[in-house]
């Protein structure tokens, strides 16, 4: 079994000691998680595992002949060939065998001699290749390249013609095709759509070998691993379970840690805000000066970023009509190329929360363009409602955020007044945390900027809100708190996201796009993701118009007939609740009963009982009528239980 094994890994960048005394061990089957607060060390710690970093001390092991892959989070690039030939590259070791094969059979023809120790070596490799799957390499290449989004079109394409995010599509291909024992994958989800992301989550499910990841997608994350490790001040500690299991105990475990931190936090506070109030005047000069020792003295407590609950409300939104957003035949064309919104007809009303699903170049970033009025050249009509003001934010956002200003001062800037004093709290929810609230503004990369803006955004006194990936660039963490904001937002929010869980926990409702089709799901994601799977297994009919000049969008009959299933759910699986919550109630009622059954049996024992005629006769009339009621209630949970199958 093929194994990597790291103990007592120890590595300091300066004064801070980056991973202390470090033990990890990864074998195939392993599907393991690394969690931790941005930079705890979690990429230095897979680049140790995959023999990129040196340390300071400790020992590496790996297995003779693992095959270990690793991915980066960014920063490769491919040129010089097709996509195809790139991916073939994946397959070097067959080659490297290959070759070794050939001069075996060259050897054998110089030295007859030896021919039979030469034809027993090459059988081995000729068995180690036939068992690898390197006859199938072909299948594999196409399999993996179609699953991560990429179309048999950009087979031929030359590698440079890719960008960024497609260049580390290409790079995961080959971390997956080349056959690894172990996988260290540094946010491989970063750069995936939604599908790219379901195909490869079922990949790591499927996957024989072990792996070790880091990701922000908690949904993804669930579904993947089965433990966890956690690196907090560098300590490393594993957790058995998927990550909501983690979070749980995690959360249980340091509890005691989280009240002593909210109460240092809170002296913390006090004593800032006499520093602040009373440092420049005479008379409370030296009490200012005593309370700065105090905090130049503290042992700040620290805890891991994502227990820390930051919760705040953003500025109301704007009194607007029920009729938000009306799109009449909406159609949009680059050039001679197809339609990529086709008409496209939509009505949207207060409150809801609708996101846009579909895989990438289905036009979801191009529709929110048009409703937030940044595109202008399409044919039909955007009509908003009474009172109705857009707030728009995509990736291109962080355009606008220049500026020297630090952080801090433009934000606070920005802010309302009642909010200026939680302006570093919701900074170090969007991951501007302790002295880099102070970072001059023209310094920050484009990823930060992105923060910003978006942060900025969700300042402005708006009631439509227009979100393209608003979760590229956070952390989990940083996505609840987002989430948390969106829920309580009083407006109407239209988004689009692959990040499967925020889009389950947010969206009301489903508007589905391919190249020049759509079609409107009046329900939330998982009504959504399970009327697909039901359209897959043939329980029910796509239900879409003749594919020719025709938008690919259900008959008023077929959406009046989703609208009709997706509110039968609901009815169904609000009366399942109310069994649910009555077996519960009846559980609980037997096993009181089933209590004082046995307390009453107890009684019957006593002497001063059975000695008794009168109290004995009580007791058992009472055992009696428990008896009685136990058999009514366990008969009723019987016919709930089976109500229920």
């Amino acid at each position: 079994m093929a194994f990597v094994q790291f103990s007592k890994v120890s590595l300091a960048f300066g004064e801070r000691d980056i991973l202390k005394d470090v033990t990890v061990y990864l074998q195939s089957g392993s599907k393991a998680a690394l969690t931790g607060a941005n930079g705890a060390g979690k990429s230095t710690l897979i680049k140790i595992m995959a023999g990129i970093q040196d340390v300071d001390s400790g020992e590496r092991i790996v297995q003779k002949g693992a095959r270990i892959a690793y991915l980066p989070q960014s920063g490769l690039v491919h040129h010089g060939c097709t996509l195809k030939e790139e991916a073939d590259k994946a397959f070097a070791w067959g080659y490297e065998i290959q070759e070794q094969i050939d001069s075996l059979g060259t050897q054998m023809q110089e030295h007859p001699e030896q021919s039979q120790k030469l034809a027993e070596e090459q059988d081995e490799l000729l068995s180690k290749l036939e068992n690898s799957g390197w006859y199938r390499r072909e299948g594999t290449c196409e399999q993996v390249l179609l699953g991560l989004g990429f179309s048999r079109d950009d087979f031929s394409k030359q590698t440079d013609e890719f960008s960024g995010g497609w260049q580390m599509r290409i790079a995961l291909a080959k971390s997956l095709m080349c056959g690894p024992d172990i996988l260290l994958l540094d946010e491989p989800t970063n750069y995936l759509d939604i599908e790219a992301r379901n195909w490869l989550e079922q990949f790591l499910c499927d996957f024989k070998g072990g792996f070790l990841l880091v990701s922000h997608d908690r949904y993804f994350l669930d579904h993947t691993i089965n433990e966890v490790y956690e690196l907090f001040n560098g300590d490393l500690k594993r957790y058995p379970g998927n990550f909501t299991h983690y979070e749980e105990v995690r959360k249980v475990e340091l509890e005691s840690l989280i009240a002593a931190y909210e109460q240092q936090q809170e002296e913390i506070h006090h004593l800032e805000e006499f520093i602040r109030r009373f440092g420049y005047k005479a008379t409370k000069a030296a009490q200012a000066q005593d309370r700065q020792k105090q905090l130049d003295k503290m042992v700040r407590i620290e805890i891991p970023e994502s227990l820390k609950k930051i919760h705040f409300t953003f500025p109301e939104a704007p009194h607007s009509g029920q009729l938000v957003l009306t799109l009449e035949n909406i159609c949009k064309q680059y050039g001679q190329n197809p339609p990529v919104v086709k008409n496209l007809d939509f009505v949207l009303e207060k409150g809801e929360r609708l996101v846009v699903a579909g895989r990438n170049g289905a036009g979801k970033s191009t529709l929110l363009r048009i409703i937030a009025g940044q595109d202008k050249d399409y044919t039909g009509n955007v009509k908003l409602g009474a009172g109705v003001s857009v707030g728009y934010f995509s990736q291109d956002s962080a355009e606008r955020i220049t500026g020297s200003e630090s952080i801090l001062d433009r934000l606070e800037s920005k802010c309302p007044l009642e909010l200026i004093p939680k302006a570093r709290d919701m900074l170090g929810a969007f991951l501007f945390r302790g002295d880099d609230v102070f970072k001059s503004i023209d310094v920050l990369s484009g990823g930060e900027k992105s923060r910003i803006a978006l942060l900025e955004l969700l300042l402005r006194p708006v009631n439509l809100l227009v979100l393209d990936e608003p979760t590229n660039h956070l952390d989990m963490h940083s996505k609840d708190v987002l989430l948390d904001a969106l829920k309580d937002f009083g407006g109407t929010v239209i988004f689009v996201s692959h990040d499967r869980g925020f889009i389950e926990d947010l969206a009301t409702r489903v508007l589905e796009l391919h190249p020049g089709t759509y079609r409107n799901f009046p329900g939330d994601y998982r009504y959504y993701m399970q009327r697909l799977q039901d359209e897959a297994d043939g329980v029910v009919s796509y239900g879409q118009a003749p594919e020719n000049d025709k938008k690919a969008v259900p008959a008023q009959e077929e959406q009046s007939e989703t609208k009709k299933s997706w509110e039968e759910q609901k009815k169904a699986a609000s009366d399942r609740r109310k069994i649910e919550r009555e077996i519960e109630r009846t559980e609980k009622e037997i096993a009181s009963l089933e209590e004082k059954q046995k307390e009453l049996h107890a009684q019957m024992s006593l002497p001063e009982v059975y000695t008794n005629g009168e109290k004995a006769r009580a007791v058992q009339l009472e055992l009696e009528k428990i008896g009685s009621e136990i058999e009514k209630l366990t008969s009723s949970w019987e016919e709930l239980s089976e109500s229920l199958a």
